[in-house]
């Protein structure tokens, strides 16, 4: 008698947790966990192939210090971004080290041996494919976050998640829109000569 009560019990628990969201609730913070651990994981990818490619990068252009310090300093913000496992810290910072690899790739275009060198188009191409792999994770991991945020703001859920202290989970984006695009540089022009100050006449 006392199993088939026990039954019961663990049966008429199961029905309670599912009816009031619980179980959902719990499913899709995991699978918000999971996606944010691939786009840790593409980050932490991406900021590891950099060493290489400035390495390569200064065999043809050893005087671009600026850019090889910003660089560094950008992808050591990535690093502990990443740390951080806080979404938007990730944004922020990979926008900045996307604008800062900007700058490294560009430096390219003025040196001809540089675009042409194997090595380099390599690192290249497989920079390029960890970017896109980041963009899907961040595609699913957004859209995860949204299926929980929506979840625990829905009747009855919402009185589960207040019980349980369920919060609202950050999207990765940035923080200032300002820092979405990186900007463009051309390295194979020379800057404009700064014009000329007017000339002074004498008393």
């Amino acid at each position: 008698m006392t199993r088939r009560w026990l039954a019961v019990a663990l049966t008429l628990l199961t029905s309670l947790t599912s009816a009031c969201g619980y179980n959902s609730i719990q499913k899709l913070d995991e699978q918000a966990n999971a996606a944010q651990g691939q786009i840790e994981v593409m980050l932490q990818r991406r900021a590891d192939l950099v060493p290489n490619l400035v390495s390569t990068v200064k065999g043809y252009a050893t005087h671009e210090e600026a850019v090889f310090t910003n660089i560094a300093n950008a992808r050591a913000g990535l690093l502990g971004a990443v740390q951080s496992h806080d979404p938007t810290q990730m944004a922020d910072a990979n926008a900045t080290f996307g604008s800062a690899l900007g700058r490294l790739l560009a430096i390219s275009e003025a040196y001809p041996e540089l675009k042409a060198d194997q090595g380099f188009r390599q690192l290249q191409d497989e920079l390029t494919g960890t970017e896109n792999r980041i963009a899907t994770a961040r595609g699913d991991y957004n859209e995860a976050v949204r299926q929980y945020n929506s979840t625990i703001r829905t009747f009855p859920t919402v009185l589960t998640a207040k019980v349980t202290g369920a919060k609202e989970r950050k999207y990765f984006e940035v923080s200032s829109p300002g820092s979405r695009e990186a900007p463009t540089v051309d390295f194979s022009k020379p800057a404009p000569a700064a014009p000329a100050a007017p000339a002074t006449k004498s008393p």
